[in-house]
């Protein structure tokens, strides 16, 4: 066995040079002198390994070689990156380490024999429920979580990290005794042989102790830990792949109840599938996690330089995500290596194993280990739900070094039981131990067949009054050595299980850290970019005529603070940029560009960003005309609602103003409740949903004309009320119009013509020139805009018909329509203005060097040509009438010809929304809006039509017409 030793001290050498080294690279990080005293830490885990090596001589000297030096690699990582990532926690790691395995030799020399487990199996199957279920009694409450045990005078532990180790003990004893009983099966279902249901019962139990610890102290890891390893002990056991499927169904069952009843247990499955749905909350340490890691990339960022500081409790739950940060893809699917070597090499000893007893015991808290491990990693790189438990060996506590310690030993002292150590082969039965017939050819010791011979039932003429014989000898493929050769090809799939998950986990973690992390980078809330950039020069973002809206300032410290020189002017539009919440609007848009990552605008500049040199990032010039915007934000002042001015002809965005608004200097006392309505964030130009109201019978009024269903000159009857599709359709305020045109029909925006009008286009074909104008669609070349809504037109009736077509949505068992955003009733007015022609709007004029050179020039593009110009110069002439003798006469502007369309909809019983869409001048339309007010109180000085006006009026001086 001296052999075996040997190769253990070598192993043990070889490994200290990366723990050594790597823990060096942590003390040079901090500035710190290498020396024999800074360095006393791997240097000591080194001498702490080589003592437990020697004492590994005596006590196991037919144990595994490669076991001891994967723990301590592990063991030395952990320590190293427990004491970046925790100072203050790291010299009492240390001390518990150190504990953890003098525990290691001490449970060697204590436990000379496993045999003693058939001995004390209900004894430890006792003592693991007890301590499974103690923290639902008195358990302390730490993250949501009770899985802490508060002893006073020794401090906090986890019941659970020991429990794991007599649960396994007592399933290998009972298994080992009970293995061929188990594997005897009187049904069978489709294809499939299935135990008798007494046999079943110690599934229901394990399963029903995992939902109770499951709804009692909320420890999903823990729960599902224990009843995976069960689950595999007894496959590896019986050979049953019914009860591995029957254990699934039940597995599944009981997470769809606890998913539908646990309240904590939806939480995380909600965060599993989209953390980023809640990102500052719930989700925070999946998000922060996946951030680490996608700067890890191949080769790391370096011991001590990365991030993952800020993930909570780094040091314990996530420590594999600091590693893979700081040592790369390379580094952590290293550790994803020696564990599947950890799980390898325990699953060989299981294999080499004197006794079922033995190989179960190995078998299980290999399990235990390498499936904890796949827990952990796979929660932090977001491939299964985060379940809370730690990573063996590495992650900082006390409670589950010591476990895994204790573990270690046992395998080493199953692997030293091995065959190679003359030990005879043991098999395994159903009842007592008895002594085989004489003369039995063929018969194990336990008196099980094997090979066809025969084992009497009765004890023979010369045996011994006193002895005890075996009542009953089963005959089944788990007898005698023909069971365990099976036993050996069970153990041969879980090592391929093992190494399957392992490599699983790898392949996750290259997909985050190479082809999904720059789109991770790139995210508007990653607050390790934003914190990276802060030494950056960040941008400036300017209007079209020059007004700074966003700049960056130097601090003291050589770090650049977002700066907002004029105030909150634009600022929906400019957005915010914070370390904490990250990004929005043209600040997240153009953060590429804003950071300078990327200048190709000279052959310098070319290669200092293909050499990644800092330099400071481009400006952006927007679209927007500041005299425009501090007129639309001046109008909206004390209201609610949203105001978006374009030019028809590119679908350039002069003005974009939502009130209320907010200090995009101050993000963080919003978000964070200490002041203000977060609702002030919420841009009503882009994001929220209106009911149009009469400002749709433009989209009405062209399809009709458009399609030659109708002309302006055309008379329709406008009572007040009319029935259409056996409802009532009602003129706003009730009016009797009599006979009258469709022009003058849009011009006092009666919803009976117009409801007539819309049956008469039909529902397909009005559908679709709302289409036409955008509606369907996210519109804006360089932000983002909620879609504007039309229902399926084989959804609707006649009734609900016709109210669309005067732009009230009333649909039934369907999404109503028409939703407008104040955008989308922007594209629709401008295209009429534009002959017809829609055009995708677009903030951003052009990016500009830290020189001034132009790097980059948005064009226009268009959405398609909506209606004919034929067909636009019509309706222009409709809204025209409007402006000058209808409905929006607050509009009207001295010496300029101004077209438009008025619009309410009910808001509440008492108040309406106000609307307004319109262009100027009359002739050659050089702009356009919409207008949107919540919670109109009548008062026409305050309309969208009035507002409307004001806006237009300082548009086209700024403009110069």
């Amino acid at each position: 066995m001296g052999s075996r030793r040997n190769t253990e001290l070598f192993l043990l050498v070889a490994a200290a040079f990366p723990v050594i080294m790597l823990y060096a690279l942590y003390v040079v990080t901090t500035g710190t002198q290498l020396s024999f005293e800074t360095l006393a830490v791997p240097l000591g885990l080194f001498a702490a390994f080589a003592a437990a090596h020697i004492a590994t001589r005596f006590l196991a000297p037919g144990a595994d070689p490669a076991i001891l030096p994967v723990v301590f690699v592990l063991s030395g990582i952990g320590i190293t990156f427990v004491t970046r990532l925790a100072p203050d926690l790291a010299m009492n790691q240390l001390m518990i380490l150190f504990g953890a395995i003098a525990l290691m030799v001490v449970t060697l020399a204590v436990v000379r024999n496993l045999d003693m487990v058939k001995r004390y199996k209900y004894t430890f199957g006792i003592i693991g429920i007890l301590l499974l279920i103690l923290p639902m009694f008195v358990g302390t409450e730490v993250y949501g979580s009770k899985l802490w045990v508060d002893v006073p005078g020794i401090g906090r532990f986890q019941p659970g990290e020991f429990a794991k180790i007599f649960l396994v003990l007592f399933l290998a004893g009972y298994l080992s005794e009970n293995r061929e009983l188990l594997s005897i099966s009187n049904h069978s279902f489709l294809g499939l042989k299935i135990p008798r249901f007494r046999l079943l019962l110690p599934l229901f139990v394990v399963w029903g102790i995992c939902l109770a610890i499951v709804a009692f102290e909320t420890d999903l890891g823990s729960a599902l830990l224990f009843y995976t390893v069960f689950l595999m002990m007894l496959y590896v056991a019986t050979g049953r792949v019914s009860y591995v499927i029957i254990g699934l169904l039940l597995l599944a069952v009981g997470a769809f109840g606890a998913y539908h009843v646990m309240a904590h247990v939806q939480t995380r499955f909600q965060i599993w599938i989209d953390p980023f749905a809640d990102a500052q909350g719930g989700g925070y340490q999946l998000v922060q996690s996946l951030y680490s890691l996608a700067d890890g990339g191949l080769t790391g960022v370096g011991i001590g330089r990365g991030m993952a500081t800020i993930i909570p409790v780094v040091e314990s739950d996530f420590i594999f995500s600091a590693i893979g940060e700081e040592m790369g893809l390379l580094g952590g699917s290293a550790v994803l290596l020696l564990f599947m070597l950890f799980a390898v090499r325990g699953l060989t000893v299981a294999a080499r194993a004197k006794s079922d007893l033995a190989a179960f015991i190995a078998s299980g808290l290999t399990a235990s280990i390498s499936f904890q491990a796949f827990l952990i990693v796979g929660g932090v790189t977001r491939l299964v739900p985060l379940t809370g438990v730690t990573l063996p060996f590495m992650s900082q506590g006390g409670s589950s070094l010591l476990a895994s310690f204790i573990i270690v030993a046992i395998l080493m002292r199953a692997g030293d039981e091995a065959t190679g150590r003359n030990v005879e082969l043991a098999g395994s039965g159903t009842g007592e131990g008895a002594t085989p017939a004489a003369g039995a050819v063929g018969a194990s010791r336990i008196g099980t067949r094997i090979f066809g011979s025969t084992a009497n039932t009765a004890a023979p003429a010369h045996a011994h009054p006193g002895s005890r014989v075996r009542r009953r000898v089963l005959d089944t493929p788990e007898s005698g050595v023909l069971g365990r050769v099976a036993l050996a090809k069970r153990l041969t799939r879980e090592v391929v299980l093992f190494t399957g998950l392992f490599a699983i986990l790898i392949g996750n973690l290259t997909y985050i850290q190479v082809f999904k992390a720059k789109e991770y980078q790139d995210m508007p809330g990653n607050n390790h970019t934003i914190a990276k950039g802060a030494y950056i020069k960040r941008g400036s973002i300017i209007t079209s005529d020059g007004v700074t809206l966003a700049e960056s300032l130097q601090q003291e410290d050589g770090t650049y603070a977002r700066s907002y020189p004029n105030g909150n002017m634009a600022a929906h539009t400019v957005g915010y940029y914070s370390d904490q919440y990250g990004l929005t609007g043209i600040e997240a848009s153009q953060n590429e560009t804003l950071t300078g990552s990327q200048d190709y605008s000279t052959w310098q500049n070319a290669i200092n960003s293909l050499a990644g040199i800092s330099q400071p990032g481009n400006s952006v010039q927007l679209t927007i005309n500041s005299r425009i915007q501090a007129a639309a934000e001046l109008a909206l002042d004390g209201k609610t609602g949203a105001i978006v001015v374009l030019d028809p002809r590119t679908g350039a965005v002069l003005a974009k103003a939502s009130a209320p608004t907010y200090d995009n200097a101050n993000v963080a006392s919003i978000l964070s409740g200490e002041t203000g309505d977060d609702s002030s964030m919420f841009d009503r130009t882009t994001q929220a949903l209106y009911t149009p109201g009469s400002t749709f019978k433009v989209i009405t009024l062209a399809a009709a004309l458009d399609s030659g269903t109708a002309t302006l000159d055309d008379y329709y009857n406008a009572p007040a009320t009319m029935q259409i599709g056996n409802a009532d359709v009602v003129n706003n305020g009730n009016y009797d119009l009599g006979t009258i045109s469709l022009e003058r029909a849009f011009a006092y925006s009666s919803n009976v013509v117009f409801g007539q009008v819309a049956n008469e286009v039909g529902a397909d074909r009005l559908v679709q020139y709302a289409r036409a104008f955008g509606y369907g669609q996210s519109l804006g070349q360089d932000f983002s805009t909620a879609e504007s809504i039309m229902p399926d037109p084989s959804q609707m009736t006649e009734w609900e018909l016709a109210w669309a077509g005067a732009g009230q949505p009333v649909g039934q068992g369907h999404t109503p329509g028409p939703q407008s955003t104040v955008m989308e009733n922007a594209v629709m007015v401008a295209a009429i203005a534009n002959n017809g022609l829609a055009m995708n709007p677009y903030v951003v004029a052009q990016t500009l060097s830290p020189t001034g050179t132009v790097v980059k020039t948005t064009q226009p593009r268009s959405l398609g040509q909506a209606i004919s110009a034929e067909t636009a110069a019509q309706v222009k002439e409709a809204m025209l009438e409007v402006v000058d003798e209808g409905s929006g006469s607050a509009a009207a502007i001295a010496g300029v010809q101004v077209a438009g369309k008025t619009g309410t909809a009910e808001a509440t019983s008492d108040l309406v929304n106000t609307a307004f869409v319109g262009f100027a001048p009359y002739d050659t339309p050089t702009v356009a809006i919409s207008v949107m007010i919540e919670n109109y109180d009548g008062d026409t000085s305050e309309s969208a039509a009035a507002i409307a006006g004001q806006v237009l009026a300082v548009a086209l001086a700024a403009q110069g017409a």
